[in-house]
């Protein structure tokens, strides 16, 4: 099986090459990623915790699922492919905003991504992809909130950065 390639980008989004995942997470290099937010009819965020053998944040809560668009994928078509491989389901997925973060790992490895925030609405339960996902569950946002200041070595480092910074774009029901 060939290894999954990331899309490399500069600054503006454009492409400029591919490269292996893990070469990319070793070497740092820029690259397009996305990251899916699923809210139910309460405002209610869909978490997952990833799976164990994930080789960099294991067992971590993260936004309900995220990863790399392939080349010739629109951000959405990436989004719902991840999120029926994942979570076992797709919904309509809106492209919010996008920003720049790079975030070092124990490991050795960087995540250094141009990430596109996806937000949808669901109100059904996942089917869980053990192999991507070790456990999920609904909580509100305030609840997130309160969570991440409390126990901060609980969540991925790149869902703590967008919902920091941009909770206002994430929160459905403003």
């Amino acid at each position: 099986m060939e290894e999954e390639k990331v899309i490399l980008v500069n600054e503006n989004d454009e492409q400029i090459g591919t490269m292996p995942k893990l070469e990319a997470h070793e070497k740092a290099v820029l690259h397009r990623a996305f990251s899916v937010f699923v809210f139910n009819s309460k405002n209610e965020l869909m978490l997952q915790q990833r799976a164990a053998h994930k080789y960099h944040s294991p067992l971590l809560w993260t936004n309900t699922c995220c990863s790399h668009q392939r080349v010739g994928e629109t951000n959405t078509q990436a989004g719902k492919r991840r999120l029926m491989e994942e979570m076992g389901f797709v919904t309509e997925l809106v492209d919010t905003i996008s920003f720049i973060y790079k975030a070092p790992f124990d490991n050795g490895l960087t995540e250094y991504e141009f990430d596109h925030v996806l937000v949808g609405t669901y109100n059904g339960e996942p089917k869980i992809n053990a192999d991507e996902v070790a456990n999920w569950k609904w909580m509100p946002l305030e609840a997130v909130k309160h969570d991440i200041l409390e126990h901060p070595d609980l969540y991925t480092e790149w869902f703590k950065i967008i919902f920091h910074k941009f909770y206002q774009h994430i929160n459905i029901s403003k």
